[in-house]
């Protein structure tokens, strides 16, 4: 539809990620019966998952008051690992808050009790931050660096909270765990190699890109060597911002 040509390697990449995918599907655990959110705030409330919010947030507080105007504009894991860890609690809360208003639909109003309302503000706030330092990741950044990292990071902190939280392996034998980890190593594969490769053109890796480099090819190989190696890790506006 975008008429975008697809090369070799973004082939590869959207083969590994439906591949990890699939095996995640296949392997998944049997979604709990959830008779009401005042059952969701049961398990969000639980000793575990408590610590791990409470971990969450200090981490957070750590890098947003101390590491962000130190090193914000230099390292792109201060702000990927802002929306990652507060991207993993909107994510449950998300859940929570879509369980809720399935059952309202289905005939059971889940609006009445307070804790629906509670997640609700919990959403919002997630989202907020995680909206606000994602933009400021990709203001500073390349966009092929933040996002690879970033749904590498989001995706492993997501199934993280999401085992404490909902107990999801205990149902669970450890052949079908390896099995999905197998699934996700399989889909950040895919995600790296789409990124990294994105603006490769077709026909790069032909039989001529295996001819013998002549005299001058070799000479403006040596002038460009330093501009075209690899994907700059800043964006081209926060050059211009710089000058």
């Amino acid at each position: 539809m975008l008429r975008e040509k697809l090369h070799i390697f973004g082939i590869l990449g959207c083969v590994l990620c439906v591949v990890g995918s699939t095996t995640i599907v296949l392997h998944a655990p049997q979604e709990r019966q959830i008779e009401s959110v005042t059952e969701v705030w049961g398990l969000a409330t639980e000793p575990a998952f408590m610590c791990y919010v409470g971990v969450v947030l200090a981490i957070v507080a750590l890098l947003v008051f101390k590491f962000v105007p130190l090193y914000g504009q230099t390292h792109v894991m201060v702000y990927i690992g802002v929306c990652s860890l507060v991207g993993s609690i909107s994510v449950m809360s998300v859940k929570a808050l879509g369980i809720a208003l399935k059952l309202t639909f289905s005939g059971t109003n889940q609006l009445i009790y307070p804790q629906t309302w509670a997640f609700s503000m919990v959403v919002i706030s997630c989202i907020i931050t995680q909206m606000n330092y994602l933009n400021k990741a990709l203001d500073t950044f390349n966009t092929a660096v933040v996002s690879p990292i970033y749904y590498t990071m989001f995706t492993s902190l997501t199934i993280l909270a999401s085992v404490i939280m909902f107990k999801d392996w205990d149902r669970q034998n450890p052949t079908q765990i390896v099995t999905e980890m197998c699934g996700v190593v399989t889909i950040f594969s895919g995600t790296f190699l789409l990124h990294k490769t994105k603006d490769m053109a077709d026909g790069l890796l032909n039989s001529s890109s295996f001819r013998l480099p002549t005299i001058s090819s070799a000479r403006s190989f040596k002038q460009t060597d330093e501009y075209s190696e690899g994907v700059p890790l800043r964006s081209s506006d926060s050059f211009r911002s710089l000058h």
